[in-house]
């Protein structure tokens, strides 16, 4: 099956990388459209699998990102329409010029070819990834969740109903739908027609995919992402980005999970949050510096567990960490974060300056929510994942990062010497 998958992506992929911009664009308009006006048949697809869900046991933060609203539906409609209205990098001209020999060279952006994306209970993601591929004039291969095949199933129907309509191959984008784990194993081997791999899911996904896999893998999008107060932050708007960072969408990647607060603050700190965090129904997992005094406030105080510096809650939890310093404070974020997304809220430039030059995150933050690690938020448009390591593509990756290039030459008769 997959075979088969993989050349049909193939050749689908051949077609895709000579289209125009306008052509991909009437491709994308359509298939907006059809999510909106088939979006009884997604929804539906999607009860059931909620309903599953629910019934296997599936935590509050793993429900909220499987389910899909008619509001949520038409938001991620909107963000194939935004693709559109986004700069095609494909035929881009990187740079060039004259070389001595007489040769014209320049160097072009083309498409990558096949992308394959394996992730978990994100329904969005089929889409987003669809439509980012589809503008950079790639195929993809798609493995949601076992928790959301009926509506990654239901919705890759219409995107490969939009795609016929418009002459173009339904192998453009297909959908694993078995929920069988011996087909990711045969996946992460399918060198031959996969060009890159993006795992979207926990670390024990990412960890399989970087040890087993004959295709080029991008990680990202697990985050264990910090915000830093130091002694000069101002405790309100402090307290406001906290706020925004861990309880905008918590179930998110870039919510933050770890305070480390500067013990010259603490005791006027500590107290407010501790409120502010009742108010917002947030759960804080405190060592013994901070327990004492956020329990001065109403929150529900806990103690923290070693081990919870490392995990993504994805809840309404946050650990809280008393720091001797800005040293300190780096050094936990450099032992326990994954270089996702990292913020200082500080009033000091030297500080600000600091902490963007040493902690070595994919985005860092001054004075500003971590929850802003997206691409429509960076006006990448919708993201096909969000990349922690370092080579080709970092952070939110839109468009150009599903590009490569390549060197074209033009001679007149031109040999070398």
């Amino acid at each position: 099956m997959l075979e088969q998958m993989g050349a049909a992506a193939k050749a689908a992929s051949y077609k895709l990388a000579l289209l125009s911009s306008r052509e991909k664009n009437r491709v994308l308009e359509k298939i907006a459209d059809y999510l909106e006006s088939q979006s009884a048949d997604i929804l539906r697809a999607n009860e059931q699998d909620l309903a599953e869900a629910r019934e296997n046991g599936l935590s509050e933060a793993m429900l909220d990102r499987l389910a899909l609203t008619p509001a949520r539906l038409k938001g991620i409609a909107d963000d194939v329409r935004q693709v559109c209205n986004l700069a095609d990098p494909v035929g881009q001209v990187i740079d060039g010029g004259l070389l001595d020999s007489g040769l014209r060279l320049e160097r072009r952006r083309v498409p990558l070819g096949v992308i394959g994306v394996i992730y978990e209970a994100r329904p969005n993601v089929t889409v987003d990834v669809a439509s980012l591929c589809l503008k950079t004039g790639n195929a993809a291969i798609l493995r949601g969740g076992k928790e959301t095949w009926r509506t990654n199933a239901a919705t890759v129907k219409v995107i490969q109903q939009a795609l016929e309509e418009c002459g173009l191959p339904a192998g453009a984008v297909q959908a694993i739908e078995s929920p069988d784990r011996a087909l990711v194993n045969e996946m992460l081997r399918m060198d031959k027609y996969i060009d890159m791999l993006i795992p979207r899911g926990g670390a024990g996904l990412h960890k399989l995919c970087r040890e087993q896999s004959t295709i080029p893998v991008i990680t990202g999008g697990i985050g264990v992402c910090h915000i830093v107060v130091d002694d000069s932050a101002e405790i309100e708007p402090a307290l406001k980005i906290i706020v925004n960072a861990k309880t905008q969408r918590p179930s998110t990647c870039n919510t933050v999970e770890t305070l480390l607060v500067h013990q010259g603050i603490a005791d006027a700190f500590l107290p407010a949050l501790s409120k502010q965090m009742a108010d917002s129904g947030v759960t804080l997992h405190a060592e013994a510096n901070a327990l004492a005094l956020l329990k001065e406030g109403p929150a529900t105080v806990v103690p923290v567990k070693a081990e919870q510096y490392d995990d993504e809650f994805l809840s309404l939890d946050l650990n809280v960490k008393v720091v001797a310093d800005l040293d300190d404070a780096i050094a936990h974020i450099r032992e326990h974060g994954t270089q996702h997304s990292d913020a200082i809220l500080t009033r000091t430039l030297r500080n600000a300056d600091r902490f963007v030059n040493e902690v070595d995150s994919s985005a860092v933050y001054v004075n500003a929510s971590t929850r802003f690690t997206d691409g429509g938020q960076f006006g990448l448009g919708a993201e096909v994942a969000v990349s922690t390591q370092k080579l080709h593509a970092r952070g939110p990756m839109g468009l150009e990062a599903l590009t490569t290039y390549k060197w074209i030459g033009f001679g007149d008769d031109t040999i070398r010497a």
